[in-house]
């Protein structure tokens, strides 16, 4: 993706240039202070980087789902304390997105210093992706960067329609993901293996229909591929499934028998009575010794190590979603086993590995391999549409010119 001008491609010495940054500062909250700081520590290095080099940086972001109204447990400032701890700087709150408020805070910024404009989707130019309401934003920036891939799925004011009135750059956090995404999908090095799991084939239709078109091995986990079993005869017993999907799964399969792409389903699983931690009723069997009273909760030892040497084999793999039900053991011992493969493959350097999705990062998290793979992407629904192989407005409207 080389087709993107980045913080780079920017003058060295930037002071007096007001920069524009849209950035993913959507942190959860719990008694009014931010529980979880990745957002904030992902877009710290683009921040700091334009404000090293002498501009003036105004952040542009969202914050909750206000709909277009003011809402004052919604405002910025709510999180403008975290942002200060995590840059180490101080931030100042401006309560407007354009105007002569912005005008003359950024008159009172000096050279290097950081403001943090209002939450954008207090105006309904904002998800409109007004024209004039994106101009008079843009009158206050000499350049845009857009550091949020996570909201690049929106055609937005501030995602998408700054791009085409200022000059445009991806930030250092979008640029590591369009690199990986690009490494992963966009220009491969085969073979190519997926593993999407989940619990259902309807909430990923898509995504299989893309995939199978695209890599060599698509291995299919957690509850949806209960559907793919069910398609091939098999009796799945109380197991979640989508019987009226059978038909679909059907296709997907003969789609990606003519593609070359070959589709792994587990041949031995996880088994119990009830859906609960450590069950006295856990077993493994073979798929088709499901007895009627039982659910499938996870892939079983077998095909996890069958799962293994595939990935040996392969050069890129990129993951979406659990092999099971991995809140609970043992229902975790899948998708742990095969990320911890994964994680080694990629350690001694024969596999490009890229995982995304919101159960992706935190089943990573559990199997401990999180700075193990080459890259973990936090956007859920960006990162879901990617898969898909829908162009992302935010990440189109960066392309060079």
């Amino acid at each position: 993706m080389s087709d993107f001008k980045t913080l780079d491609d920017l003058p060295d010495d930037l002071s007096g240039q007001r920069a524009l940054v849209r950035v993913d500062l959507n942190l959860p909250m719990a008694d009014g202070l931010a529980t979880d700081l990745t957002r904030a520590r992902a877009v710290a290095p683009t921040i700091l980087e334009l404000a090293d080099r002498g501009a003036k940086v105004l952040l542009l972001a969202h914050f909750g789902r206000p709909k277009g109204q003011r809402n004052s447990t919604m405002s910025m400032s709510m999180v403008q304390g975290a942002i200060e701890d995590v840059l180490g700087r101080e931030v100042m709150f401006i309560p407007e997105v354009a105007g002569p408020v912005v005008e003359q805070a950024v008159d009172i910024l000096g050279n290097g210093d950081i403001g943090m404009l209002e939450n954008t989707r207090f105006w309904p130019g904002e998800e409109a992706n007004d024209a004039d309401f994106a101009k008079a934003i843009a009158a206050n920036g000499d350049f845009y960067v857009n550091d949020a891939f996570s909201a690049a799925h929106r055609a937005h004011a501030s995602t998408e329609g700054l791009s085409h009135l200022l000059p445009a750059y991806a930030g250092r956090s979008m640029q590591k993901e369009l690199e990986a995404l690009d490494a992963a999908l966009g220009n491969p090095e085969p073979p190519v293996a997926a593993v999407v799991g989940g619990a259902k084939v309807s909430s990923k239709l898509a995504v299989l229909e893309n995939l199978s078109a695209k890599v060599q091995h698509l291995i299919i986990g957690g509850g949806m591929a209960n559907t793919f079993l069910a398609a091939k005869g098999v009796d799945v017993g109380k197991s979640l499934c989508e019987h009226d999907l059978v038909d679909t799964a059907t296709a997907i399969m003969a789609a990606a028998d003519r593609s070359g792409c070959t589709i792994h389903l587990p041949y031995d699983v996880a088994v119990a009575k009830e859906f609960a931690a450590n069950p006295e009723s856990f077993r493994i069997c073979n798929v088709h010794e499901v007895s009627a009273d039982e659910m499938i909760l996870d892939v079983g030892p077998q095909a996890v190590e069958a799962l293994g040497d595939v990935l040996k084999t392969c050069r890129t793999l990129v993951w979406n979603g659990p092999l099971g039900a991995f809140e609970m053991e043992p229902f975790d011992a899948a998708t742990v086993t095969l990320a911890r493969t994964a994680a080694a493959l990629t350690q001694e350097g024969s596999l490009i590995s890229v995982a995304g999705g919101g159960d992706t990062v935190a089943a990573m998290a559990h199997a401990g391999v999180t700075e193990q793979v080459t890259y973990i992407s936090t956007a859920g629904g960006a990162f879901l549409e990617w898969m898909e192989g829908k162009e992302l407005p935010g990440v189109s409207a960066l392309q060079r010119g």
